[in-house]
């Protein structure tokens, strides 16, 4: 199979799950947010069965956690995906610890509110769920992160220390990337087609929202 029919594959299944949470018949319909669940369950059922075969192929992500080199770029996420992760912070943390976490996202969010474009990309700045190099909301993070697995992680470094260097990026492995993404975007095409708005933020800036009780489109 090539990657075109490969794509078109994934864009189908996130583009019927996006159709589960818009259909008329009752049966069928689930709710945005076990939607996103099903979709992040897809998404990381696949990349877990690459892992495997990528590994017996002499191939693995570096990744461990502790590291948290890219938990300082910028991370982008729907509205979908915003609603999911600040639903599990409201019912897993107290509420002091979602103050601390809303203080940090509107730090975050006045230093790259401003920014210019190509100036975000390379800024650094920890991500406001970003606690002892540790995420704190793990299993709620978007797919932006989940898809995120570089296998040599002194290219992450070179990065986080010199993001202006174009002659070395980190070492990613495509297949996740590419997969979430396409999968992702099914599901977003599927509700705009059926009128349910959906945007993209900076992380940073849909969680303050979210915790300040401010409606995401």
């Amino acid at each position: 199979m090539d990657i075109s029919e490969q794509n078109r594959l994934f864009y189908n299944d996130g583009y019927l799950m996006g159709q589960r949470v818009a259909t008329k018949n009752t049966k069928e319909k689930i709710t945005l947010q076990k939607a996103v669940n099903a979709m992040y369950k897809s998404i990381d059922e696949l990349i877990d069965s690459f892992l495997k075969f990528s590994e017996n192929h002499g191939v693995k992500p570096d990744c461990k956690k502790g590291c948290g080199y890219c938990c300082h770029q910028p991370v982008f996420a729907n509205s979908y995906e915003i609603e999911y992760l600040g639903k599990y912070i409201r019912e897993n943390f107290t509420r002091s610890q979602q103050q601390e976490i809303l203080k940090r996202a509107k730090e975050k969010n006045g230093k790259t509110t401003n920014l210019k474009e190509k100036d975000l990309q390379n800024f650094k700045f920890p991500c406001p769920l970003l606690m002892n190099n540790t995420c704190i909301a793990y299993p709620a993070r978007p797919i932006a992160c989940r898809i995120y697995l570089s296998t040599k992680t002194d290219s992450c470094i070179h990065f986080f220390k010199d993001p202006k260097d174009e002659k070395e990026y980190p070492q990613l492995l495509d297949f996740p990337i590419r997969t979430g993404r396409i999968i992702n975007q099914g599901f977003y095409e599927a509700l705009k087609e059926n009128g349910i708005s959906a945007h993209e933020y900076k992380l940073e800036e849909g969680l303050a929202g979210y915790l300040e009780n401010i409606k995401l489109n």
